[in-house]
């Protein structure tokens, strides 16, 4: 089972603000530590803004060691884009955190986002009018159920 939460209008000052927002999603539906934003920052500081993976868009998440409780996925709407400093994808106004409690649900929880932004999901989000709105798109595409969404 997969834990889906989702925050909408969040201010963040810079990405290190945006990304613990969009992990304290996670943390907030019981489906990561407290410590699991720090480590999805530490991720950044680490490797570089790889996470932005399309325009505007942020893969949010850390290793399942790391914090990873539950099978989790969150989004996270900003009120104004943020840069990651990622040369062609910032600014970023779109989150989406995941998380997991072991290595193969990671790849799986990564095929399923995968999967579903390259059929638009992120597109769908964006038209979501509120927070329940974007939580009902992302639970349905997580969960296969789009007539939910």
């Amino acid at each position: 089972m997969t834990v889906v939460g989702a925050s909408d209008g969040v201010h963040a000052a810079d990405w290190r603000e945006a990304v613990r927002a969009a992990a304290g999603v996670l943390v907030g539906v019981g489906a990561a530590d407290p410590g699991y934003p720090d480590a999805c920052v530490g991720v950044v500081e680490s490797s570089g803004p790889y996470i932005v993976m399309a325009k505007g868009l942020a893969l949010v998440h850390a290793r399942p060691e790391e914090g990873g409780l539950a099978v989790g996925v969150g989004v996270t709407r900003l009120a104004a884009p943020v840069d990651f400093g990622h040369p062609d994808n910032d600014p970023v106004d779109l989150l989406l955190a995941f998380c997991t409690p072991d290595a193969d649900s990671h790849v799986a929880a990564l095929s399923t986002l995968a999967r579903q932004l390259l059929a638009g999901l992120a597109d769908r989000l964006r038209a979501a009018p509120d927070q329940d709105a974007l939580a009902a798109v992302l639970r349905g595409a997580v969960t296969g159920d789009q007539g939910r969404a």
